[in-house]
């Protein structure tokens, strides 16, 4: 079953990763928006916020345990890109782009993924960790890490996509 969920895993990853290179190439002819609308009503604000909150503690659960339950680094990944999403609603684009370049996401991300891939061959190869007891946390092997990276890939590849939709699209 964990030789399934890595072969799917993989795939989740090449596919996330095309729909990103589309994103840019389909927004790299538009002309950005000069004023982005935004949400600035208190009640929205407070709402979004607190819904990131918990869409980024769903996040980093379904990562960490996402080999005992449905679920899994993809999963992890969007609950995470959520949370970025309602902050990026109710927050100044400039501001989360500097965020966003501060921090080196784009560099994360392209970690995340040369990562995955080295651990991904090197399972495949037959080189796996101890699977340990069934139904423990750490019963996964090798899975529980590649969740953990397909989360932060799936995670700041929607955090790309969503300030260049913001930046020629718009918000609202």
């Amino acid at each position: 079953i964990f030789r399934n969920r890595l072969y799917d895993t993989i795939f989740e990853v090449v596919v996330f990763t095309l729909a990103v290179m589309g994103v840019r190439f389909l927004m790299s002819n538009e002309q950005p928006l000069n004023i982005i609308y935004q949400f600035n009503d208190q009640p929205s604000i407070i709402l979004a916020r607190l819904g990131a909150t918990i869409a980024a503690l769903v996040s980093i659960e379904l990562a960490i345990r996402g080999h005992l339950s449905p679920g899994g680094g993809f999963a992890a990944g969007v609950a995470g890109g959520t949370a970025i999403g309602l902050i990026a609603i109710t927050s100044p684009s400039e501001w989360m782009q500097k965020i966003y370049q501060r921090w080196h996401a784009s560099t994360w991300e392209k970690i995340s993924v040369l990562i995955f891939i080295v651990l991904a061959v090197i399972t495949l190869v037959g080189l796996e960790l101890p699977l340990g007891e069934t139904g423990t946390l750490l019963s996964g092997g090798i899975i529980p890490i590649l969740n953990i990276l397909v989360a932060i890939k799936v995670a700041l590849g929607s955090w790309a996509m969503i300030l260049i939709f913001i930046r020629y699209r718009g918000l609202l």
